[in-house]
């Protein structure tokens, strides 16, 4: 678990405002014809653009052959999260989650949104929009109970409640995590739980929240491509993140517009 400093939260503060313009910007181009591989470029020419480096480009895992090769993980329909940027065309109708991470000065953060393809800029309609919406509504709900002193439990059950009575499927195999001076640190902060479960949360933690709700069922697997996670069922699936930094009396959203 690690405590940043004052002069990491400033350039945390600085590098997760400009990914938030980065994905902002990359879901604009999300649109019917585009294909996940030339999201992807787009994606990383603006992260480069603003004085980052991406920080899943070349990100290994244990057991995968190869690194990820992307800059952002593009997941359609059933993807869940960590899809890989190809020729697939993306068509109206898709549900897309765009998730991103850069790093800044030697710090990264990391951001994700669901976005309907043809779903124009309001609310989208459908069994597609209340999964979207749910769990997009899901993130604030977990960011709402997070605060010095509170446990990892806490928010996972806080989201895991809103998401089972809205009908939806909550993953389990996948969390949240803490963020900063690594890709991936500790604590891990799963998305269900009990109240007063897991690690304390403290003043100065980076933490990235990241809520994954299925309209099917919860279970998933992974492809053979070692890195997408697909739901078992063929459900879509939808994913919203957020870094934050844990403050005494709530939390600083730092990869908001």
């Amino acid at each position: 678990m690690i405590i940043k400093n004052k002069k990491e939260l400033e350039i945390l503060r600085e590098g997760g405002k400009r990914l938030a313009a980065v994905l902002a910007e990359a879901a604009c181009h999300a649109i019917a014809g585009i294909s996940t591989k030339e999201l992807d470029a787009l994606a990383e020419n603006l992260i480069l653009k603003s004085g980052g480096a991406p920080s899943f480009k070349g990100y290994k895992v244990r057991g995968v052959p190869r690194p990820y090769p992307g800059s952002l993980c593009v997941s359609i329909n059933e993807e869940v999260v960590h899809g890989l940027p190809s020729d697939r065309e993306l068509k109206n109708g898709d549900i897309v989650g765009l998730d991103i991470g850069m790093w800044f000065e030697g710090l990264c953060t990391d951001t994700a949104m669901t976005v309907l393809i043809g779903g124009g800029k309001n609310l989208p309609a459908g069994e597609a929009g209340k999964l979207i919406d749910a769990t997009k509504k899901s993130l604030e709900i977990g960011i709402a109970e997070v605060r010095a002193g509170a446990r990892v439990g806490d928010i996972g059950f806080a989201i895991q409640k809103y998401l089972e009575t809205e009908g939806f499927g909550v993953v389990r195999e996948l969390v949240g995590h803490g963020v900063g001076r690594a890709v991936h640190e500790d604590p891990e902060i799963p998305n269900w739980g009990h109240r007063g479960d897991g690690p304390e949360l403290r003043e100065g933690m980076a933490i990235a929240l990241e809520p994954m709700a299925t309209d099917g069922s919860p279970k998933v697997k992974l492809s053979k491509d070692g890195w997408t996670w697909l739901t078992r069922d063929c459900s879509r699936a939808a994913h919203f993140e957020h870094t934050l930094v844990v403050k005494k009396n709530g939390a600083e959203v730092l990869t908001r517009i």
